[in-house]
């Protein structure tokens, strides 16, 4: 027998961890500020990007000029061993200040080597493997120069018609606060002067999934409790995991953009949580404060910034020529100007970067760590954990390799670029396996035909005819719909998440032909797909998985690997029910069927797949949980055990999940929240025991006042392989704590 043991991932009262005092970096950073003139001090916050070029991106021969007279502090979207040793050399030995520059990227799910999209690892439950996509990402990225990646993302999202969900975890806080962490511990490692390691930044500081109508940069407008209780717990966890750098977001909340948010930057962030590191703008963001109508002019937006506490803007260049005569008039202050520039030099001090500033400039490293054999093979490894089996009827998954005909149908199977997802940085769709070559390689004696069907939008159907021929020529049918990745991502948002153009019409024609069809989903977010889960026997979600996703898709369909995956976030059965999300709170009516209850009309209430939703090819059964004890004072801890029993014939993954709920509160509580997780493996009749630990941090909420409580009373615990499949036990909190005075400043 096992015993597998999970303590609480980190929680609302934990800090950042006080970072050891470094002399020699305060004295450099002291001896350069006093050194530095107003507008070298101001360069060191400006932040310019690449221009393309048939070479890669470039800077403009006036930004050169620029970095030799100290006026630039930092460039996005430059990349490239040669090229950014050149950029350094021009910085250490052509100004007067010899200030090394930053380089940075968005590195969001591998650099050469490209790893699930971050909403597909999230699907993994397994924050081990998303450390580990981060750090090849590093390894790859800092191989070409870069030190710091604008990621991880850790926005919570509950609206998939937002774009950007694919960037992020999904809806729950404890799960994405795990694997924000996680990431973070990849990007930067034990040691961020090591050559391999860079700077990573938490993104978008704050509430940016919350935006109105799912539509990006849109109002967001939430209660204290939501704002601080949901959406900032995986900053803060990022924060106490150290990381380097911070976001801000493009949208405003309660009436204040993010980019002149002083309250949440400078109280929060900074003050309540301890963090030190550097906050950087959105593309544009301090600009963007003149449309939000809070500045009137650049100036007024730089300055609206610089009080906020956001040290680098990014490519706006306000910071740089429209800024200093508000320093000079003392409208920003010479601390606040001088702690920005300290931050940003401390951080290329913390990269290694004044000891050797072409470190991460290396033509051979850069050789050595590209897309290698065992970069491919962790992706490969990743992509496979990320894949969640929706619906497998009948047992129809997995389909033997001894099949003589499989069909494969759909434009979006043959389609490798998509299955980099958005945000691939240097992927390349030539280097990527498609979900069809995957399968023809899967299966070298076999007849693998192939047919387009239909476009993922438009109407038309032309394509039909020959997909249902195909069809019933084949043993088995294999089905790719979904979005193309251009769908998702940046701005990219879609007032319905119904399957788009007539892929459902497809689906309809296949499926009489009478064979046995598996549906694999390619997207970027939950998908509204009745139809297919009423219709269709076997459905995988396999998301955008990257250079490898045609091996990971086929070694799950034909059995070469068991799929373990879990939703990390709730698929609802239409775009009205949108947003749905499984730690919802009850009405005085809670939902139901009948009555005047809330509900709908014309569909169910409860989702299509919930949150944690995840099928094997083999089974698990819970026992029911035993706890350590039946009542407990908030000062002390409960332990919970449960036996889970891998009853089928295959080894197999299984995310063991903890929920739980305070029943009775001085305000309103969620259903249940999770609150610890587990991915284990298990052989056929193979047991574990697998332990969580609950503290106070795990019973707190925030009342009335904001201060965050433990109070007294009975609460539930569910355990389980999802939100709605569980076994439940009952305890008691005999007296009540206050951790801190957590009131928004």
């Amino acid at each position: 027998m096992l015993v597998m043991a999970l303590a609480a991932a980190p929680v609302e009262g934990q800090q950042a961890p006080a970072r050891t005092p470094v002399p020699a970096m305060e004295r450099l950073v002291d001896s350069l500020l006093a050194l530095m003139t107003l507008e070298e001090r101001l360069g060191q916050l400006t932040q310019l990007s690449g221009q393309p070029s048939d070479s890669g991106p470039r800077v403009r021969a006036e930004d050169e000029a620029r970095i030799r007279a100290g006026r630039v502090g930092s460039f996005l979207g430059i990349y490239g061993a040669a090229y950014t040793r050149r950029l350094q050399r021009i910085a250490v030995q052509g100004s007067r200040l010899k200030i090394p520059l930053l380089f940075a990227y968005d590195v969001i799910h591998g650099f050469r080597t490209i790893f699930p999209v971050p909403l597909a690892e999230a699907a993994s439950w397994d924050p081990a493997a998303v450390e580990r996509s981060a750090r090849v990402a590093s390894v790859e990225a800092t191989g070409h120069g870069l030190h710091w990646t604008f990621a991880p993302m850790v926005d919570i999202a509950r609206d998939p018609r937002w774009g950007r969900i694919v960037e992020g975890a999904g809806e729950d806080p404890y799960l994405g606060a795990a694997l924000a962490a996680a990431r973070v511990r990849g990007f930067q490692g034990t040691d961020l002067a090591a050559p391999n390691t860079m700077l990573a930044t938490a993104k978008h500081f704050a509430a940016y999934g919350a935006a109105e109508g799912g539509r990006d940069y849109n109002t967001v407008d939430l209660s204290p409790q939501t704002l601080h209780g949901i959406y900032m717990r995986p900053f803060q966890a990022a924060a106490a995991a150290g990381v380097g750098s911070v976001m801000a977001s493009f949208n405003e909340v309660n009436g204040v953009p993010m980019h002149a948010n002083a309250d949440l930057i400078n109280g929060v962030l900074r003050g309540r949580w301890g963090w030190d590191g550097v906050v950087v703008s959105d593309w544009n963001g301090i600009q963007e404060l003149m449309p939000h109508g809070v500045a009137a002019s650049r100036a007024e937006a730089g300055a609206l910034g610089l009080h906020a506490g956001v040290d680098v803007d990014m490519v706006s260049e306000i910071y740089g020529k429209d800024v200093s005569a508000a320093v000079r008039s003392g409208q920003v202050t010479q601390h606040e100007l001088n702690e920005a520039v300290r931050r940003v030099l401390q951080a290329k001090y913390r990269v290694g970067l004044f000891q050797d500033p072409y470190r991460y400039s290396d033509v051979e490293r850069e050789r050595e760590v590209t897309l290698t054999a065992d970069h491919r093979a962790a992706a490969r490894d990743v992509a496979r954990r990320s894949i969640v089996l929706l619906k497998n009827q009948g047992k129809v998954l997995p389909l033997s390799k001894s099949s003589k005909t499989i069909a494969v149908i759909g434009t979006l199977a043959a389609d490798a670029g998509s299955a980099l997802g958005s945000w691939s940085a240097d992927g390349r769709k030539e280097e990527a396996v498609s979900v069809l070559d995957g399968i023809r390689r899967a299966l070298p004696s076999a007849q693998v035909l192939y047919a387009r069907g239909a476009e993922v939008e438009g109407t038309d159907t032309s394509g039909f005819a020959e997909a249902v021929r195909v069809a019933r020529r084949a043993d088995a049918v294999i089905l790719v719909l979904g979005e193309r990745r251009e769908m998702s991502g940046e701005a990219n948002n879609r007032a319905s998440i119904e399957l788009p153009g007539m892929q459902e019409e497809l689906a309809k024609r296949v499926q009489a032909a009478g064979r046995p069809v598996v549906v694999a989903l390619m997207n970027g977010r939950p998908l509204a797909i009745p139809w297919l889960d009423q219709h269709i026997p076997a459905i995988l979600e396999t998301w955008y998985l990257g250079t490898e996703m045609g091996y990971a898709v086929a070694d799950v369909i034909f059995g070469d690997y068991n799929p373990g995956g879990k939703l990390p976030v709730t698929f609802p059965r239409a775009t009205g029910q949108i947003p749905l999300y499984y730690n919802h709170k009850n009405t005085g009516r809670p939902s139901g069927e009948k009555g005047n209850t809330s509900k709908y009309l014309d569909v169910p209430w409860t989702p299509l797949y919930p949150f944690g939703h995840g099928l094997s090819y083999t089974t698990f059964t819970y026992s029911t949980p035993q706890l350590s004890r039946r009542s407990m004072r908030a000062t002390d801890t409960l332990v919970i055990q449960m036996v889970v029993t891998n009853t089928g014939q295959r080894a197999g993954d299984e995310v063991v999940q903890l929920y739980l709920r305070d029943d009775v509160a001085s305000v309103t509580r969620p259903v249940k929240e999770l609150r610890g997780f587990r991915r284990v493996t298990l052989r056929p009749r193979e047991h574990v025991t697998v332990t969580f630990t609950l503290r106070a941090d795990d019973l707190a909420f925030y009342d009335r006042r904001m201060n965050r409580v433990v109070e007294p009373g009975g609460f539930t615990v569910f355990v389980g392989g999802g939100s709605s499949e569980v076994k439940e036990a009952r305890f008691e909190v005999t007296t009540g704590a206050q951790l801190g005075d957590a009131r928004p400043r």
